[in-house]
């Protein structure tokens, strides 16, 4: 498809969407906007078509945290909800394509050099091995890359809510608290903005302390500077506890191409991050352990990698489409 005119990528996480213009081949003009702003996504991208002094876009990609398999998306972690088809019309674009934000991650991965992530711990990736992705912001997304004949495919799921598996006595002490919570305890309400405020409740509770904090930054953020007890805690089980879930996903699908963490939360934590049990979590698997041992794993150290796979992912579709009017 020889698509000549302006073009755009979006990365739409609970809190934040980022946008930028495609310009030979690259992003540029990147701009970030709260999602509680406005009050569609429709308004979003024609404030930044506006902003840019762009006249129309004749394509885009938006990737995005929620389901998109139907017509209607309707975002998890916002209420912003919408039809592909009318978003399509209201924007007059010949191609869009909307795609979940961890296909979007997954897609960058193959693109990113050394400079762009940080090995943690030993193992080195297998060529064409299947690779693995997640990352705690909002929710918790998760998702796999393969390699076939034609290229690279996502495997697309809803990996961030399979059940919490407690692996040590702390993590019994989450299991109950949100257990009696919600009834069920699944990995996003542990890997995520809130989990880690969930987290951090679990314990004071646990410890009979009062729970002051309410904001994940504030866990976070006294965690780091050691100011909360509970809070340290908190971030100190929550790398543990991504080890963990990093180390299922290597045994799901056998990924020998490694296990890449993205999300705003493990960046925020992310010296830390590397200096903790991560890695030793990851690799406590008993008698499966050797399989897991010799798989690397890597902190994404790339802030624009979901704008990066939206682009690979659009380039990819337009250059082998051959239907002028198409929509994913």
């Amino acid at each position: 498809m020889n698509l000549v005119g302006q073009k755009f990528v979006a990365d739409v996480g609970g809190t934040n969407i980022r946008l930028a213009l495609i310009e030979n081949g690259r992003i540029s003009t990147i701009k970030k906007y709260l999602c509680a702003d406005f009050e569609s996504i429709d308004d979003a991208i024609l404030h930044f078509q506006k902003q840019i002094d762009c006249s129309e876009f004749v394509a885009g990609c938006i990737a995005i945290a929620c389901p998109v398999n139907e017509d209607v998306v309707k975002m998890t972690n916002h209420s912003w909800s919408f039809s592909k088809k009318a978003l399509q019309a209201h924007l007059n674009l010949k191609h869009l394509d909307v795609i979940n934000d961890y296909t979007a991650i997954a897609h960058s991965l193959p693109t990113l050099n050394h400079n762009q992530v940080i090995q943690v711990g030993p193992g080195h990736a297998k060529e064409h091995g299947n690779i693995g992705v997640f990352g705690p912001g909002t929710g918790l997304g998760v998702e796999h890359l393969t390699w076939t004949g034609n290229g690279w495919h996502t495997l697309d799921g809803e990996g961030g809510h399979v059940d919490f598996a407690p692996t040590e006595p702390d993590d019994l002490v989450i299991w109950r608290y949100l257990h009696a919570k919600f009834g069920r305890a699944s990995a996003e309400e542990v890997l995520s903005g809130r989990g880690i405020v969930n987290m951090y409740r679990a314990f004071c509770e646990d410890a009979g302390l009062d729970a002051t904090l309410t904001q994940p930054s504030q866990v976070t953020s006294a965690g780091l500077d050691n100011s909360d007890p509970m809070a340290r805690k908190a971030i100190t089980h929550y790398c543990q506890v991504m080890g963990s879930f990093a180390g299922n996903l290597a045994l799901n699908l056998c990924l020998t191409g490694g296990v890449f963490i993205g999300g705003g939360i493990t960046s925020k934590l992310k010296d830390f991050f590397i200096e903790s049990r991560f890695r030793e979590k990851f690799e406590a698997k008993g008698d499966m352990a050797h399989y897991v041992k010799t798989i690397p794993t890597y902190l994404i150290d790339e802030p624009d990698h979901g704008l990066l796979g939206a682009l690979a992912y659009l380039l990819q579709q337009t250059q082998t489409s051959t239907n002028t009017e198409t929509i994913r």
